[in-house]
């Protein structure tokens, strides 16, 4: 297990009606820039909701919405400008992980004399950040609870995660009611992230007991709970377990003291700036063909452990349960959870950007517990179309 410092500030808020704890903000200043996605937390009642709260408060809001689902450089500038031009005191992102990523970098933004993509290409540019604070709507990412942010500047095919203690939320409000309304697709996406934020961590843990058994509860909470959110959209037990899991696979109590550079991210990122797919479904297509790739004598023993502690499949012949657990993992996602299985179907038709995507992602993951040069990725971009 490596040293690490283990610090999680963030104030949970979770269950029913915890949209009531809004009225904190009051105690942070009087002016919030209200951050939000495409506008369907105007039709699902949370804006209003949030607003009558934020106003018996005497909070005064601007609003930024139209956040995309990557979202986008030039949308965190404009949040930028309005904290600057109107003092803005605090940044409240109402939405799921893209949302709140972007509020994250507006929030230190406003704080950075310089442009804002300094900060995304560099995080320990961030100096400070004004309070970030957010109701979650979409259980994936696990931005409610880490100091991290995705950004992306399309015009150049570019997407950076960043991250600075100055970027982790003052307080989250997590209604698994708020998740009722999500997508069969983005169920499953945001499922398949969460469990990539776990196995990215799993995949490198050695001597780690405590970080390694954890990460195999969250990932068979996840297995049981992804399927019956997929089915019954509003089983309040399964939205709720979903949720708590997301937010603990990444906040650093099972990644912490064993992580070093992930590698699938990276991979994806480039996936999702050259072609804007799905970032959950991108992982979902790339992590078993990953998997098959660093299966080997020195991490045989990782894929067995996967096997039988996160599936439940028995065997002698280590490495056909390993090949096992891989496929259970396929299973899973293509069929039981209706994930594209591959790049095609997510419309990349050819091999043209394999290159000098498999380049950025490989200087992306250095330092990753199984390296992989260029010419690897390049292999599981091929074994992924």
């Amino acid at each position: 297990m490596y040293n690490f410092t283990f610090q999680v500030p963030t104030r949970i808020h979770f269950g029913k009606g915890t949209i009531s704890f809004l009225s904190e903000l009051k105690d942070y200043g009087r002016k919030v820039l209200l951050v939000y996605g495409g506008g369907s937390i105007k039709k699902n009642g949370i804006y209003d909701k949030a607003m009558s709260i934020l106003k018996d408060a005497d909070l005064e809001v601007l609003e930024l919405g139209g956040v995309e689902p990557n979202p986008r450089i030039e949308t965190v500038r404009k949040g930028v400008s309005i904290c600057k031009s109107e003092n803005i005191d605090m940044v409240l992102a109402i939405g799921g992980g893209s949302t709140i990523d972007c509020a994250k970098v507006i929030a230190a933004g406003a704080k950075y004399a310089g442009d804002a993509w300094e900060l995304v290409l560099d995080g320990s540019k961030i100096a400070g950040a004004l309070p970030v604070f957010d109701i979650l709507t979409l259980a994936a990412t696990g931005t409610e609870m880490d100091p991290y942010a995705v950004i992306s500047d399309m015009t150049k095919n570019e997407k950076w995660g960043t991250g600075s203690k100055f970027m982790v939320p003052a307080m989250s409000i997590l209604d698994p009611e708020y998740t009722y309304s999500v997508s069969k697709k983005q169920t499953a996406a945001g499922t398949a992230d969460m469990m990539s934020h776990t196995m990215e961590n799993y995949f490198s843990m050695e001597n780690a007991d405590c970080q390694k058994f954890m990460a195999e509860g969250l990932l068979r909470t996840m297995i049981k709970n992804g399927p019956i959110a997929l089915n019954e959209p509003t089983n309040y037990d399964a939205r709720a377990n979903l949720m708590w899991a997301g937010t603990h696979a990444i906040n650093g109590v099972v990644g912490d003291g064993c992580s070093p550079a992930w590698c699938v991210h990276p991979m994806e990122h480039e996936l999702s700036a050259f072609y804007d797919i799905t970032h959950g479904e991108g992982l979902a297509i790339l992590t078993p063909a990953w998997m098959e790739h660093i299966l080997n004598d020195d991490t045989l023993g990782m894929f067995v452990d996967f096997a039988r502690n996160v599936w439940g499949l028995t065997g002698d012949d280590d490495y056909a349960l390993a090949h096992a657990g891989i496929d259970a993992l396929r299973k899973f996602f293509f069929e039981t959870m209706g994930i594209p299985s591959n790049l095609r179907a997510v419309g990349i038709t050819d091999e043209k950007n394999f290159e000098i995507m498999a380049q950025k992602a490989c200087d992306g993951s250095k330092g990753s517990f199984v390296p992989l040069s260029k010419e690897d990725i390049i292999e599981i971009f091929r074994a992924a179309f």
